[in-house]
């Protein structure tokens, strides 16, 4: 893959920079860099007192093709797909050569492993069912995800729950996927195409749970279907889910409403364990175990629904 800004006209930005519009003279001051990856580098700013997510690059066609992204996202009636975006400008350096960049809200959370690792793994099937939600919008107004991973996933709170942080590898349906990384990419697992369709997102949303089950990773091996089939059947955090995570690896659901429909049932069941061995005292993290129990009642009524009309 390219380079992020090319090696002749890159430049370093510093705390301290300030980057101003050509067309609407906004100022954003910079903080720090928050990454970097094949289309262009991102920045924390400020600007008129709030924190801001700032995305520059040379690559004026690619940049074009994001925004016009989290514009279809930004008009998908009740989501959050995304960050919202804020202001696309132009920037000219010192040595005048043209920037492209567009300005983002900066959300502030915990990655999706730290929380669980914090809070319990009661939430991997509360997370994954707020993916598949968010994912079912997406592929209704006509986009893969493409790039799915936890880099990309960021858990906010009031309320607690899981966000897209970078939407660049977002596909439209139908086309080859422009962006992906191999660990999440069913292509490099020898499991399926990179043809932009809902089974791809839905074969990375099980490599998400992966990636969080298991932080140091693992290779694919001689037989690499094998190896996620042992890895999703070993791990005690997504047992629940085991069946529904399977067949997603296998291609066999079409569609993020099919698997939302399975993992809901998985949740109202759970839920109905709960309510049977509840315990006698409160603990210290009761309040989370309750928002996570508004959730799983949310999912029963998801559920019962589901069955009188499906």
């Amino acid at each position: 893959m390219m380079n992020t800004m090319s090696k002749k006209h890159d430049i370093e930005f510093k705390p301290g920079m300030q980057i101003k519009g050509k067309w609407h003279k906004e100022v954003y001051t910079i903080k720090r860099k928050l990454g970097s990856g094949t289309v262009g580098a991102v920045y924390l700013c400020v600007h008129n007192g709030k924190h801001v997510a700032l995305k520059i690059s040379e690559q004026n066609s690619s940049m074009t093709i994001e925004v016009n992204v989290l514009k279809s996202l930004g008009k998908v009636q009740g989501s959050h797909l995304g960050p919202s975006l804020l202001d696309v400008d132009d920037w000219i350096s010192p040595s005048n050569h043209i920037y492209t960049f567009y300005v983002m809200e900066y959300l502030q959370g915990e990655k999706v492993h730290d929380f669980v690792q914090r809070n319990g793994p009661e939430w991997i099937g509360v997370f994954l069912l707020q993916l598949l939600e968010d994912l079912q919008k997406l592929h209704r107004a006509g986009w893969v995800f493409g790039d799915l991973k936890t880099d990309n996933l960021l858990i906010v709170s009031s309320p607690t729950r899981i966000r897209w942080v970078d939407v660049g590898g977002t596909t439209q349906i139908g086309r080859a996927i422009k962006e992906y990384t191999e660990f999440y990419d069913r292509g490099y697992w020898g499991l399926g195409s990179r043809r932009a369709e809902p089974s791809y997102d839905l074969f990375a949303s099980v490599m998400v749970m992966l990636a969080i089950a298991y932080p140091n990773r693992f290779s694919k091996g001689a037989q690499p279907k094998q190896t996620l089939m042992k890895k999703i059947q070993s791990s005690p955090m997504l047992k629940p889910f085991q069946e529904c995570l399977k067949q997603a690896v296998l291609g066999k659901y079409q569609t993020s409403a099919a698997m939302k429909r399975d993992i809901i049932a998985v949740l109202y069941h759970e839920q109905k364990k709960q309510s049977q061995h509840k315990p006698d005292h409160v603990t210290q993290k009761a309040p989370m175990f309750i928002e996570a129990g508004g959730i799983l009642v949310l999912a029963t009524v998801f559920y019962l629904s589901s069955l009188l009309f499906p």
